[in-house]
């Protein structure tokens, strides 16, 4: 994979962001690989279809492209926040590549990836409408939470201008395709728990910490009314997944 992103195709715009856009996705093409399968390229989508900026040739996995020239923060913007749900709720969503490089020398400096299938409610933050003044007022958009991901399931394919190995990027993309069989909510509940752990920031951990979450869990999913059952229910699913191990006595150790 090479960083140098082919700025020479950008020259012919005036306005940085379309600059961005094509330099962006020029370099995409010729340097992204499917992370889903062993296909050593991505190809370009077709014009104009939303939020798809790449397809797998091989296994047809879908991939938006977002980049940007300041580090990657704990909030992305995204598009429609309407959309954006009914993409989460009825499993649409592509996979998220964030993108971060350097506008004075045109390098990647950090690439993400986000799986379509560790979307959740839980990960997108409604914005207010644009105002009146604005061309689409009234519109609602959204963004995308990083922070509310855990970091098990963010991918690192760039860190720092150093490049992971496509086997280590597929490696963790295969851990955790197993979420893919759960549906959105429940996916969400696993991803969220699993969230705290992360947040108790120990390798070995007691139930009673987890439990300290509650009302965090619970602003998260005002529905649920048993919230301590839920939290039981998802360390055993995330144990089961090979996240988590039982060591006994109400205690776990992350894998």
């Amino acid at each position: 994979m090479r960083l140098q992103m082919p700025v020479h195709l950008g020259a012919a715009y005036a306005s940085p962001s379309q600059r961005a856009r094509v330099v962006s996705e020029g370099w995409g093409e010729e340097n992204l690989y499917c992370p889903s399968c062993t296909s050593h390229r991505l190809s370009r989508s077709r014009a104009n279809t939303p939020a798809i900026d790449f397809v797998c040739p091989e296994c047809d996995s879908l991939y938006q492209l977002k980049s940007q020239a300041h580090t990657l923060s704990a909030r992305i913007s995204d598009a429609a926040y309407k959309k954006m749900r009914d993409a989460i709720i009825h499993g649409r969503t592509p996979s998220l590549l964030a993108l971060h490089y350097d506008s004075v020398r045109w390098l990647v400096q950090d690439l993400i990836l986000i799986p379509r299938f560790v979307f959740s409610m839980s990960c997108i933050e409604r914005r207010n409408p644009l105002r009146p003044t604005a061309e689409r007022h009234g519109h609602v958009l959204c963004n995308i939470l990083l922070g509310n991901i855990p970091p098990d399931a963010r991918i690192f394919i760039v860190t720092a201008g150093q490049v992971a190995s496509p086997t280590a990027v597929r490696q963790q993309y295969a851990r955790l395709r197993p979420l893919e069989k759960l549906g959105h909510e429940a996916r969400g509940w696993t991803l969220d728990v699993l969230n705290v752990v992360r947040a108790i920031g120990r390798e070995e951990f007691s139930l009673a910490e987890v439990y300290a979450f509650a009302d965090t869990l619970r602003r998260l999913h005002p529905q649920n009314r048993h919230v301590e059952d839920k939290i039981r229910q998802q360390l055993q699913r995330l144990r089961d997944l090979g996240f988590l191990e039982f060591v006994g006595r109400g205690n776990y150790r992350l894998v």
